[in-house]
């Protein structure tokens, strides 16, 4: 357990059925990208762009309601990045700076505007280093077939997800199995503030959609409710039986109990 947490291995499994949507679904993506990329650009410097949205692929598929997925992220965080790639390329002459400078000048850029997408790099990487047919496009590059592409993954994405309510994309039209019992738990939900101001508090980027959040909240509230529920039948029990073993205790005695019952008759008449 502790050499799995520093390592950063996944705890949380998820069913073979989840990951053979993601399998399929991906697939797909790529099989429809690679011939788009294959019309703009010669076999080699396609390779490039292909890795940048084979690494979209896995968020799309694999974790569709992550923050890092959404639609965004996607499009804004590979058109930002391919255009300070080009621009990186053709104003720096020397390689190693220009795509050091390309890729960190993304990286902050797509924090800045709230569209963080990881593959970005690769495409800002690309720009600089991924040959002459890359260069000679210029900044067409973002439109095709970077663009392309990514309209390409967005459409497949969404088509590809809607089958499966529980992980439609994007995550807006995402509606918990437990919707309709949501406003029955809504005190135990934190708002919008809170839920930001808790994210805000780590002073890192937490790759979890305020969505999902609020029913991870609402889940353990129920937990713990039945938890409660559970410890309190129990409780009862106990109560239960030893009033069960007291009754059993005085019925063992009938002379005591009939004493008594003509002790407190006695009583009566003299009042």
């Amino acid at each position: 357990m502790l050499g799995s947490r520093w390592l950063g291995v996944e705890l949380v499994e998820v069913s073979l059925h989840e990951k053979l949507i993601s399998t399929v679904g991906s697939a797909c993506a790529i099989y429809g990208v690679f011939y788009v990329t294959n019309l703009c650009l010669p076999n080699l410097a396609a390779a490039g762009v292909i890795a940048s949205m084979g690494a979209s692929a896995v968020l799309l598929y694999a974790v569709p309601h992550g923050p890092l997925s959404q639609p965004w992220p996607l499009v804004a965080g590979h058109t930002l990045s391919a255009c300070i790639g080009v621009t990186c390329y053709q104003w720096i002459s020397h390689p190693a700076l220009a795509t050091a400078l390309a890729v960190g000048i993304s990286i902050g850029v797509m924090y800045q505007l709230r569209c963080i997408h990881p593959p970005g790099g690769a495409t800002a990487f690309t720009a600089v280093m991924g040959g002459e047919a890359i260069h000679e496009l210029g900044y067409m590059y973002v439109l095709s077939p970077i663009l392309l592409n990514v309209g390409l993954m967005l459409a497949l994405a969404v088509a590809i997800n809607a089958p499966f309510r529980w992980r439609r994309y994007p995550a807006g039209l995402f509606q918990s199995e437990n919707a309709d019992d949501a406003p029955q738990r809504v005190g135990s939900a934190p708002s919008h503030e809170q839920v930001l101001a808790a994210i805000r508090s780590l002073d890192s980027f937490v790759d979890v959609s305020e969505e999902d959040l609020i029913r991870l909240v609402r889940e353990l509230g129920s937990a713990d409710e039945l938890l409660f529920k559970s410890n309190d039948h129990f409780q009862h029990q106990v109560s239960l039986g030893e009033s069960e073993k007291h009754t059993i205790e005085l019925t063992d005695e009938p002379d005591e109990i009939l004493k008594r019952r003509l002790s407190n008759h006695s009583d009566q008449i003299l009042r």
